[in-house]
């Protein structure tokens, strides 16, 4: 069966489904098609441009900047040309395009005569040249600063909307992308030869992201090891590979100590007492106490060396219990 022949049976279903209907339903079926036509009609050349739907009331709200007056003028302005059924947001977008401050707008009708509409602007990220600039590279000129923000060096002048060097518009992505807990310790960011686009944080080490690419894991990359406590202390933070962060720069103090070679040999052993000192082991003084009458102190001996035996006293002529040679002699004859 070709195609032709299955698009007409199908075409002709719905004819076929009409004819068997009773004559009053399909009068009624094509009176009702031809009220919906009308009033389709009625509504696109009409009712949605009518001045009973017209738009009366117009609130904008999320606006900061200095231009606030201005911006808030222009979209009520071309808010008032418009219908709660018939809102044109390329043409409200269009009459605030002078300010690069909005980012977005958010649009509501409340019928039959109100529109809402809410001002998303950009947020500062950076300051390029002591403007500050969004992370798009949109120059925000006028917008109120909060808090800190990171510094940019950009070459020349600053001019226009966007910012046009590359070099600080690849930095100012970077700094679009820092997480807000970290935003207010970000004092600089620079491009250097060796390392690419460099984070110098107030009290904290450097964060090393090479390039623009893969911005946000890097940073979540930073965040892990800045919050690792074993990374404490470092002086940089390398994410280039944002699976592979390192830290870097860690005081000495982490690592553990190692003797110099040759430290063996003149280095005495800690548990014994140092040469030429006459340091005695209490216990061995009170075993071998010098003799009454004596002011010569024997020299003391090593505590790792065994105390030597006392030597026996010379007998006396007359035989006595010598128990110091472990015994006692019979008396003579």
């Amino acid at each position: 069966m070709s195609a032709a022949t299955v698009a007409l049976r199908v075409g002709a279903t719905p004819i076929r489904a009409l004819s068997v209907l009773p004559p009053r339903l399909r009068r009624w079926l094509a009176i009702a098609a031809a009220a919906t036509l009308v009033l389709a009609a009625g509504y696109q050349l009409w009712l949605r441009d009518s001045s009973l739907v017209a738009v009366e009331d117009v609130t904008v709200t999320g606006l900061t900047t200095k231009d606030a007056a201005r911006v808030r003028a222009a979209l009520v302005s071309a808010g008032h040309s418009m219908t709660t059924l018939h809102v044109r947001q390329d043409e409200l977008e269009q009459a605030i395009a002078a300010y690069p401050v909005v980012r977005a707008l958010e649009v509501s009708a409340d019928f039959p005569h109100a529109l809402e509409i809410h001002v998303i602007e950009h947020r500062p990220a950076a300051l390029v040249n002591g403007l500050p600039v969004a992370g798009d590279g949109t120059i925000l000129r006028g917008l109120p600063v909060e808090g800190r923000l990171p510094r940019i060096e950009a070459r020349g002048d600053v001019q226009g909307n966007r910012l046009k060097d590359p070099a600080a518009l690849h930095a100012a992505r970077v700094a679009g992308a820092a997480p807000a807990p970290l935003r207010p310790r970000l004092d600089r960011i620079d491009i250097r030869s060796e390392d690419g686009i460099v984070v110098e944080m107030r009290e904290g080490p450097e964060i090393i992201f090479g390039d623009a690419t893969h911005v946000r894991a890097k940073w979540l990359a930073a965040t892990r090891v800045l919050a690792d406590p074993e990374a404490e202390g470092a002086t940089y933070i390398d994410v280039r590979l944002p699976g592979r962060p390192a830290a870097g720069g860690l005081p000495a103090a982490t690592l553990a100590p190692v003797a110099p070679a040759g430290a063996e040999e003149s280095t005495p052993p800690a548990t014994g007492a140092p040469p030429g000192t006459t340091t005695v082991d209490p216990s061995t003084e009170q075993l071998a106490p010098p003799p009454a009458g004596t002011t010569e102190t024997p020299p003391a001996q090593p505590e790792s060396a065994p105390a030597p035996a006392p030597e026996s006293p010379a007998p006396p002529p007359a035989p006595t219990d010598s128990t110091g040679a472990g015994g006692a002699s019979p008396p003579p004859g």
